[in-house]
């Protein structure tokens, strides 16, 4: 039994109910095999900046300080204190991973299309093939971190603990489920919720693989950041949502002090 549909079938309503009109921008429309050197590099910059990258790669980092990783992954083992024992945590680990993709797959539906139904079809295959392209480069990359790491999982069944398999998968549904949200007219509180909605999905499938003894803290918040890099990567250069209107926040040094800047990017 799919313990995660009550929380796939609320993401579902707010999407839904949040989703008032297309603003003039067809997901999938402007999908391309041939997006030209300056606009990876210029998606990889894009994607080094997102804080769902270097923030999980910074903790990971700190987590290597005074044996932090094990000490955490020991105690997480020994008390399992969010999902009760290490056969619910690896149980729900499945579903949460499983609850992502039908995030991401959701959004690939629900996402503003042309009323013509030949179009609506070709539109969302170019960009589910994006999509899917994005999927595969994140297993692969995982795959191959794996054997070439070559790390004990902490339970001592293995030695493909870096990095998380789920959590990367997980990651890298999330992140293009909410890129694919640009392209809807959501209310602020609609689009938060969904956010942090997606958020959770990858958190809780991290923090499972935790309690469940088959990753450290340090190689779930690594796979956080691999899925979140690559999908942000294949959605600016692929699928041009770089078009979309962006907010972003930066902060500029001064002689005497600093300044907030606010762009709304086209």
């Amino acid at each position: 039994m799919m313990r995660v549909a009550p929380a796939a079938l609320v993401l579902l309503v707010l999407f839904t109910s949040g989703c008032v009109s297309t603003g003039g921008r067809d997901w999938g429309a402007d999908a391309t095999a041939k997006p030209g050197f300056a606009r990876i590099k210029e998606a990889a910059v894009d994607a080094v900046r997102d804080p769902h990258v270097w923030v999980p790669l910074a903790g990971a980092a700190l987590f290597q300080i005074d044996g932090w990783d094990r000490k955490v992954s020991n105690w997480a083992r020994d008390n399992t204190p969010v999902f009760g024992s290490q056969q619910a945590a690896e149980d729900w680990s499945n579903h949460l991973r499983t609850a992502s993709s039908v995030a991401y797959f959701s959004t690939v539906l629900l996402t503003p299309g042309p009323d013509d139904a030949g179009t609506w079809i070709r539109d969302k295959a170019k960009g589910l093939t994006v999509g899917l392209g994005a999927i595969a480069t994140t297993g692969l990359a995982t795959t191959a971190l794996k054997k070439a790491v070559g790390r004990t999982r902490p339970n001592g069944e293995g030695n493909e603990s870096f990095p998380s398999g789920h959590t990367s998968h997980s990651a890298v549904l999330t992140g293009l489920a909410r890129d694919n949200l640009e392209y809807a007219d959501l209310s602020p509180f609609t689009r938060t919720t969904l956010d942090a909605g997606f958020d959770l999905l990858t958190a809780g499938t991290a923090w499972a693989r935790v309690e469940a003894g088959a990753h450290f803290p340090s190689d779930t918040l690594f796979s956080f950041a691999l899925g979140s890099f690559v999908s942000r990567v294949f959605d600016r250069t692929f699928l041009e949502a770089g078009a979309a209107p962006r907010v972003s926040l930066n902060v500029e040094p001064l002689p005497h002090g600093f300044e907030l800047r606010w762009q709304m990017l086209y």
